[in-house]
């Protein structure tokens, strides 16, 4: 990230805007946040923004976003943080968006304090959910859980972290595969470590992993983490064999994720399928000052694209915007009048 701001866990904070969601499609709601001259936070319970794009297909190219005939889901990302960046948004990562209730605003619109898993308070004016799916939580490593932060983990945020050492990468799926053929060309070594025979990751992609040069092995599965301060190896064990050890200074666990809305439900909103909140035409649910977009959205006609949620959250956040200041134009005006970049860093 450029200019966004982390903030760390505790204290209160106040915003204009709370986006629910660090995914594309909260990105996006960000620089549009952004353009409204509106103070904005980000919400997410994974450590690194874009959502499921980062957890599960960080290397895939995408083909349907406007503009862009093919684009990396890793670049798509860092691209919306950059485009959201010019207006310094908040970001509160790797914590989960618990309660939201109303507070006392002194007349003119009512504001909200949503909390955080961490105890991080932020009141609001307005609220747009962009949570996808719902909070993911990766799916853990049975073996050397200890070692999280040591280095095991669950993303591979800059491959170039792991230029030099010895890498085990754990699953069968797309994500696992992708990060092996990521951090080949930057690693000493890589393995991937699959528990059956089949993938579920698609056919080519496991083959380019076999041809990139990279160990796999399959029917097994990690059984312990070994090491001090760091750490050193792993021990694999194949079905019906005897154990082995291997050389790893990083382990990464593509085991999937799993999704759940989470403390949303509990929130009051009009669910369908009760996973999913109904909106109007403007976005907005059935609790004044609260909009959603993207996956979790629902209404006649919904279409669950990523290139859809940009509109959705456009939308969104300009009905936001009204919502603050009843005075305020629905129309946020073309992008083309904005003054360059370079001009409105100087």
């Amino acid at each position: 990230m450029t200019s966004g701001e982390r903030i760390a866990s505790g204290g209160h904070h106040e915003v204009d805007l709370v986006l629910v969601g660090a995914g594309p499609v909260g990105l996006y709601g960000a620089y549009y946040a952004g353009v409204r001259g509106l103070r904005v936070a980000l919400v997410d319970s994974l450590p690194e923004p874009g959502g499921q794009v980062t957890a599960m297909y960080p290397e895939k190219p995408i083909y349907d976003i406007a503009g862009f005939p093919s684009v990396r889901g890793r670049e798509l990302v860092d691209n919306l943080v950059g485009q959201a960046d010019r207006y310094s948004p908040l970001y509160l990562l790797g914590r989960q968006a618990r309660s939201l209730e109303s507070v006392a605003s002194g007349g003119g619109p009512g504001r909200f304090r949503l909390t955080a898993s961490d105890g991080t308070a932020i009141d609001c004016g307005a609220v747009v959910v962009t949570g996808g799916i719902g909070t993911f939580t990766p799916r853990p490593l049975p073996a050397g859980e200890e070692f999280l932060g040591r280095g095991l983990s669950y993303f591979v945020p800059s491959p170039g972290d792991f230029e030099g050492t010895d890498v085990v990468v754990v699953g069968g799926g797309d994500s696992a595969c992708d990060w092996a053929l990521a951090l080949k060309p930057v690693a000493r070594s890589v393995t991937l470590v699959h528990r059956r025979a089949a993938f579920r990751a698609h056919a080519a992609t496991v083959e380019a992993v076999r041809s990139c040069g990279a160990t796999v092995i399959t029917d097994a599965q990690v059984t312990r983490i070994e090491g001090g301060a760091a750490m050193e190896k792993v021990e694999v064990t194949p079905r019906n064999q005897e154990p082995f050890s291997l050389p790893a200074q990083r382990v990464v666990a593509a085991l999937g994720f799993l999704a759940d809305l989470g403390p949303v439900r509990e929130w009051g909103f009009d669910l369908h399928d009760n996973r999913h909140l109904v909106v109007d035409s403007t976005m907005a649910t059935d609790l004044p000052g609260v909009y959603a977009a993207g996956d979790i959205a629902e209404y006649p006609g919904k279409v669950r694209l990523i290139s859809v949620g940009f509109g959705e959250v456009a939308t969104a956040v300009n009905n936001a915007a009204v919502h603050l200041d009843p005075e305020a134009s629905l129309f946020p005006g073309h992008s083309t009048d904005e003054a360059p970049v370079a001009a409105a860093a100087a």
